[in-house]
């Protein structure tokens, strides 16, 4: 009679230890679980601000406006040479009957009708690569394709690049600032969360130092736990972040051209790696400060 009840004892003990351990772990894991996720949600807007910045520098460019002396085989040497170019992302050639008919189109008059012939010019419509999208640089490379004959002259909106620019260096700044200011509270609420678990256990730390512990030994668990509530809280936090863009990508057209699966996955990686270290170093941290207190000092926090 006495060994079943014994067994039933062992079974509801384990059972409370079991409640008691999940109790004590599921709150530093759902917290650093949240922090993870708004890490991968900045770190997610950061990837699609410049993303779109490089879209719109896509789309900075000049216009090549040929003379009327040009021939074909200008417009064909220059073909070649915008597709050699490591500066241009992409060209296109307007010739004089499709700036007509782009000119009809937009403003409904036929300038053949007027003037007797067609007066516009025949040009090539370059976008540069984002890496060149400023003035200084489109200005070096007009001032070499002005030297060729067949060029009449080389038109830039020299405002409009200044003011992408410098609207884009202002996004990237302030998108800069936030990333650093939720690292650093990402670190605290972090740190935090761990010191609690540890200050938990102060009395146990002392107690293995007296019985002559090492300090390697008494702080591998708390860093081995904590790694593991980082590998759990990692995974929450990616769970979060894919079920938001899967949502992003369900209600905003568009947004997968300006974010793809790579760029999604090397942020999840991220997450999971800083969740790791962060939860390892902030345990470390926190036991060895326990491990260095007297036994007067535990009492305070």
């Amino acid at each position: 009679m006495l060994g079943p009840i014994l067994l039933l004892r062992m079974d509801n003990s384990n059972k409370k230890s079991e409640v008691s351990f999940f109790n004590a772990n599921i709150t530093p894991i759902m917290s650093v679980a949240l922090v993870l996720f708004l890490c991968g949600i900045v770190a997610v807007l950061a990837i699609i601000g410049n993303n779109l910045a490089d879209k719109v520098k896509g789309n900075i460019g000049f216009n090549v406006v040929l003379s009327e002396n040009a021939t074909d085989t200008d417009v064909a040497r220059l073909k070649q040479q915008w597709n050699r170019a490591e500066y241009v992302a992409s060209s296109i050639f307007i010739s004089k009957d499709d700036a007509m008919a782009n000119w009809q189109r937009d403003t409904g008059e036929n300038l053949i009708e007027v003037f007797g012939v067609n007066p516009l010019s025949a040009e090539f419509e370059i976008h540069v690569k984002p890496e060149y999208a400023s003035t200084d640089s489109i200005a070096k490379i007009a001032k070499a394709i002005q030297q060729n004959p067949a060029v009449e002259s080389v038109e830039m909106q020299r405002e409009l690049i200044d003011s992408i620019n410098r609207n884009i260096g202002n996004v990237s700044i302030i998108l800069g600032i936030i990333a650093v200011i939720l690292t650093l509270i990402s670190f605290a609420l972090i740190n935090n969360t761990v010191h609690l678990s540890v200050y938990s256990k102060r009395f146990l730390i002392h107690t293995m130092k007296l019985v002559g512990a090492k300090s390697s030994f008494i702080r591998r668990p708390f860093v081995m736990s904590n790694v593991v509530n980082g590998i759990i809280a990692g995974f929450i936090a990616i769970l979060l972040l894919c079920t938001a863009i899967y949502y992003l990508f369900s209600y905003i057209d568009g947004t997968a051209e300006i974010i793809g699966i790579t760029e999604i996955s090397i942020v999840c990686v991220g997450i999971m790696i800083v969740g790791i270290v962060l939860c390892a170093l902030a345990a470390s941290i926190a036991t060895n400060k326990y491990i260095r207190l007297d036994y007067d000092s535990l009492f305070k926090r």
